[in-house]
Order: structure tokens, then sequence, then C-alpha cells
């Protein structure tokens, strides 16, 4: 595998180099071109010819290459895998790799060539959510196929995306919930200025209103800005004695945020933060010095103590390297092939209605536990919160007792309160209001 990736800027802060540096080495040498095939082969969307063609899309450049790049490579371990012991239908994988670029018009250019030139069976792709919004009318209009490994902010459930990471009641909900039991009920917001961070905060305001929380302050930054003063200030004024950070900093901005955040002297133990977007691949990137004793929230950590995790994670470090990290949407993805392959392989085709109905109730015995898909598009998953230690790994301070079933349309949100979403029924679809 021979593509080499741009080593442009990866972090403004100089001192992030070195971290990003690895992260960039460490997916140079494992992502084809997105015109690569094995030789003689000639693949369709339908799995004609000798190999069946997929389409990967994610950022291998820009603000979002820190999260996305080692993506891609679960994705990429996860074909090696299949390929190696017989491939899908008696087919190998080929793997049709395409930067986003971190620019979302770029993803919906991306996702059409894929489609219609490479004639790809499906993608895997996608981390933000606006990456996310400017594809979804190509499946849609294509009637083609999506799995989105990434958790979301939920008031969405399309016919044509599969949805493998969380939903909000998968994780940003019970952060809530937890903080407020453990941590305190007066809140500061701050995020990236796109639809995400947004539609999370809507959800988290709704929902410390509901339970007696309060929110003192609520910030934004442009995607990929790192102009972090202004947003401490405001943290130190609106809580001068200490209270929540909930973090929806998504890319570079984060380096600038936890490092200034340090440097005012807002620690953990008075200004605890959860973020939802900051994992082990993150923490590693970013310094441990600047992020220990604070909180994320996932369904996944590296540190899950199940023998389908000790694989999992042997499997990753025997492919990529020893001082490599993983962490939840690098499982999300890595099981969305392996969920999509059950699905083709009950199906018997590549065709895309079917492998969509064959891929209800589909389970795994995935490293985070026991996956189940619904048909709302959303995977039934244990809800996990990890404090950051000092080896750049989680202990893991709470986990549900078993898996939660995803809710898309938000509850506490007035305008979805009620509605649900169920595309093997065709009079419910989408969005339906419950009985």
């Amino acid at each position: 595998m021979s593509q080499k990736f741009n080593r442009r800027r990866f972090f403004i802060y100089s001192s992030a180099t070195i971290g990003s540096s690895l992260l960039l080495k460490a997916c140079a040498n494992n992502s084809p071109t997105a015109t690569e095939s094995p030789s003689g082969s000639s693949p369709t969307a339908t799995g004609s010819g000798d190999s069946i063609k997929v389409g990967i899309l994610h950022s291998l450049s820009g603000t979002m290459a820190i999260s996305e790049k080692s993506v891609v490579d679960a994705e990429q371990l996860a074909i090696k895998e299949i390929n190696a012991a017989g491939g899908i239908l008696g087919k190998q994988i080929t793997p049709m790799v395409e930067d986003g670029a971190s620019n979302w018009d770029t993803f919906r250019e991306k996702a059409t060539k894929l489609i219609d030139q490479d004639q790809v069976a499906v993608i895997f792709g996608c981390w933000t959510s606006a990456s996310r919004k400017n594809v979804k009318p190509v499946f849609e209009s294509k009637d083609h196929m999506l799995w989105y490994p990434v958790q979301y902010e939920g008031q969405e459930c399309s016919k044509n995306i599969f949805y493998t990471g969380a939903a909000p009641n998968q994780q940003i909900e019970p952060s809530v919930d937890w903080l407020l039991k453990n941590k305190g009920k007066e809140f500061f917001l701050v995020g990236s200025d796109y639809v995400f961070p947004r539609t999370a905060n809507t959800i988290i305001k709704a929902q410390l209103e509901a339970l007696g929380g309060k929110t003192v302050g609520e910030d934004y930054l442009p995607l990929g800005n790192v102009e972090v003063t202004p947003i401490i200030s405001k943290i130190k004024q609106a809580l001068p004695n200490g209270g929540v950070i909930y973090n929806t900093l998504n890319g570079d901005s984060n380096v600038a945020f936890f490092k200034q955040l340090k440097g005012a002297g807002l620690t953990p133990d008075k200004y605890p933060s959860m973020s939802v977007s900051i994992a082990e691949e993150e923490v590693k990137a970013i310094g441990v010095e600047y992020l220990q004793g604070h909180y994320a929230a996932w369904n996944y950590f590296q540190t899950v103590d199940t023998p389908a995790n000790q694989k999992f994670v042997a499997a990753f470090k025997k492919e990529y390297g020893a001082d490599r990290v993983i962490n939840d949407p690098m499982e999300a993805a890595y099981i969305a092939v392996y969920l999509w392959k059950q699905a083709v392989e009950k199906a018997g085709t590549t065709d895309l209605d079917k492998v969509r109905g064959a891929a209800y109730g589909q389970t795994i015995d995935a490293p985070e536990g026991t996956v189940t898909m619904n048909a709302n598009h959303h995977l039934s998953k244990i809800v996990r919160i990890g404090e950051v230690r000092q080896d750049g790994l989680f202990d893991i301070v709470y986990a549900t007792p078993t898996a939660v079933d995803p809710i898309p349309w938000n509850q506490f949100v007035k305008e979805t309160q009620g509605f649900s979403c169920d595309w093997s029924d065709p009079a419910k679809g989408g969005k339906y209001k419950q009985v």
C-alpha cells in the first residue's frame, strides 16, 4: 500500500508536533489510493468479478486529520482480516480510499465519485456531523449506503445511513446525569461552531433545565480556530468558584484549549471537563499532562476488559505498532465493516436494499461488548465514562450494566419528544409519532 499522505501542518502548536507526526507516520503506509485494486480484478458495486469495492471517506488532511486518520486504519484492519479469512461471498474486498480534507464540500464531491465513478458497494466514512450532513443528500438521492462510525447529536434517522457510534442517549445524556450526581450542577458549554456541538448543547440545556442543573455560559469556536483565551476568561467569570465544563470542541482547537485551561489554573479538581470528542488518540497527541484527571464519555475505551477487546487491541498493535492507541470511533469503524459483512452474507448479495434489510438484528461480540443493529439504523451499546490517567489511557469510572437501546429523536427537546424511527416498517420510516 503505497500512498503517502501530505505532511503539512497538523497542529498549530509546536509542542504537539511530535505526537501528530506519530499519527501521520502510522497512517502513511497503510492506505491505498482511490483507484487501487488487486491485479487483474474488475470490481463493481454488485460484486461481479473477483472483488467487491468499498469506499473509505475520511479526512486525511486538515484540522480533522488528528482524529480521522486512525479511523481509516481500523477500517483497513477489518478489511484485511476479512480478506485473510476468505473475503465475502467468495470475493476479496478492495478499499477505495478518498480524502475529505476536512472540507464538507470535498466530502460531498468524493462521495459522489465513489458511488458514480468507482461504483463501490458501500461507503464507510465521515467524522463530523457537518461532513455527514453534506453527504447525506448524495446517499439519499442515489439510494446508496453510508456506515458512519462516530457519536453524534441525533435528531436524524436516514434510510441510507447506519450509525455505529452513539446517539445522545448513549453518550451525552448519561454523562450529564453522571456529572450532576458527582461533579456539580453549574455547566459552561464550549464547542466548535457547527451542527454537532450546537445541537448537543441544545439537548444538554434542555436536560439541565429538566433535572435541576444550570447552564451558566455557552461559547463556540470555528472549527480549527485556536483563539481560546476569550473562552477561558468567560469560564472563569461565569464559574469563579469552579464548576463543570462540557466540551464539544473538535480537531486542533482542543490542543490550545486544554493547554490554556491548565495555564489559567482551571484544573480538573475544581473545573472538571467532560469531552465527547477526545479519546485515547487525541490525549496522546495533545499531551496527557494537560488532560489527566479530566473525563470523556464513550461506549468504548482501550481499557475495556473483554476477550474480544484484548484480541482487537493485540491485532491492531501488531498491524500498526505497539505504541498506537485505540479509541471509540476506531472501534465503531472496525465493527461497522464486520456488521456490513454479516448483512451481505445474510442477504447473499451486495444489493443495497437486501443488505439494508439483512442488517436489522445483526449482532456482534464487539470489543466494547455485544452490540445489536436496530431497525432505526443505530446500535444498542453499553455507555461508559472514563477519567484520563497518567499513561494517557482511561480508568472507567462508570458503565451501564447492559446495552442501552438508541433513541435518535431526542426526548428532552420539545420538538422531537414522542418521535421514533423504524425503517423495517414502511408506514413508520425515519420519523413517526409514538402512540
